[in-house]
C-alpha cells in the first residue's frame, strides 16, 4: 500500500488545485465515496436507501458497486445483474445492458471484478469505455459504494472523487477502525474534507457524543476538517427490509431510520461544496490510472 503513496498523493493534489473553481451543479454531478473503516457497519445499507432518497427528490443517482467482488448493493435493491463493469469495458457489452434500474429510477453500476482487471485492459478498450460512460451524462450524484477498510483499493477511490463519507457505528472497535481511516486520509493527503455518519446509535444524544468523542481525536492529531452529517437509529425494521431484499426506505418509509436517511439526504443535496465538479468520462479517467 505505502508503494502507491506518491501516486495517491499526487492525484489527490491534481485535484486540490481546481478545488475552488465553481462549475455549474447542472453540467457535473457530484462524485462522493462512501466507505467504513470496518465491515459491518451498514455501509451498503445506506448507499441504497440514500440514493432513494436522492432519487425520490428528483436528483438522477448513479451507484457504482466499487466493493470488488463483495458488492451487495444489487442484494439490497431485489436485483441480480447480468453483467458488471467489466462486461462493458472487455466484452464489448453496452452500457445500457449492463447498468441495473432500480428503485425510483435509482441506476446502479455493478463493479464486479471489473477494477481488479484493470491491469489487463487496453488503451482502446479503456478509450471505448470512456465513450460508452458519456451516456450517462445527465448525472446529478454518483455514489461509489467501496469496500470496508485500509487497503489501495479503498485509498484509490477515495483519491477519485471530491466527497467522502466514512460511516461508523458507536462501537469502539468501528470507531478505532473509522479513525485509522480517516488518518490514512490524512496521511495520503487524499481529502482535507471528511463527513461522518453514526449508524446503529441507540438515540440521537449517542450519534452525536460518539461523533464528538471521535471529531475531538481526528481534530487533536489529523490535518483535516470532519463535519457531522447525522445519525441512523437503530431500527429492527431495517434487519427485516435486507431479508425482503426491498430497501427500507421503500419497505417501511415511516420507520426511524427512513425518517433518519430523508434527513441525511436533504442535508446532503442542500450541501454547498466549494470544490470542482467531474464528469463521468473524468471520474473513470482517474480510476484508469490509479488502478493501471
Amino acid at each position: 500500500m505505502l508503494d502507491q503513496a506518491e501516486e495517491l498523493r499526487k492525484l489527490a493534489q491534481e485535484d486540490k488545485k481546481t478545488r475552488k473553481e465553481k462549475v455549474p451543479s447542472s453540467k457535473k454531478p457530484r462524485i462522493i465515496t462512501v466507505t467504513s473503516g470496518k465491515g459491518g457497519v451498514g455501509k451498503s445499507n445506506f448507499v441504497v436507501n440514500v440514493s432513494i432518497a436522492l432519487q425520490k427528490m428528483k436528483k438522477n443517482v448513479l451507484i457504482f458497486d466499487a466493493d470488488m467482488g463483495m458488492g451487495n448493493d444489487d442484494v439490497l435493491m431485489g436485483c441480480l445483474p447480468k453483467y458488471s463493469v467489466y462486461d462493458a469495458i472487455c466484452k464489448n457489452r453496452n452500457i445500457e445492458e449492463v447498468i441495473i434500474q432500480g428503485p425510483f429510477g435509482v441506476k446502479l453500476l455493478p463493479g464486479g471484478r471489473g477494477i481488479s482487471k484493470i491491469a489487463d485492459i487496453t488503451k482502446s478498450q479503456k478509450k471505448e469505455f470512456i465513450k460508452k460512460v458519456s451516456l450517462l451524462e445527465d448525472l446529478d450524484y454518483i455514489i461509489l459504494d467501496t469496500g470496508a477498510g485500509i487497503n489501495r483499493d479503498v485509498l484509490g477511490f477515495i483519491a477519485c472523487c471530491q466527497e467522502l463519507i466514512i460511516i461508523t457505528t458507536p462501537e469502539p472497535t468501528s470507531l478505532t477502525d473509522a479513525y485509522s481511516l480517516a488518518k490514512a486520509v490524512s496521511y495520503f493527503k487524499l481529502n482535507d474534507f471528511i463527513q461522518v455518519i453514526i449508524n446503529k446509535a441507540s438515540n440521537v444524544q449517542e450519534g452525536e457524543k460518539t461523533f464528538n468523542k471521535f471529531k475531538s481525536v481526528v481534530d487533536r492529531f489529523l490535518n483535516v476538517e470532519i463535519k457531522y452529517l447525522g445519525c441512523i437509529l437503530e431500527d429492527k425494521k431495517l434487519v427485516q427490509a435486507v431479508r425482503n431484499q426491498v430497501p427500507f426506505l421503500i419497505n417501511y418509509p415511516n420507520s426511524q431510520a427512513s425518517k433518519d436517511i430523508n434527513l441525511i439526504a436533504s442535508k446532503l443535496s442542500g450541501t454547498e461544496i466549494d470544490s470542482r465538479k467531474s464528469s463521468i468520462q473524468d471520474l473513470f479517467k482517474k480510476i484508469f490510472n490509479t488502478f493501471s
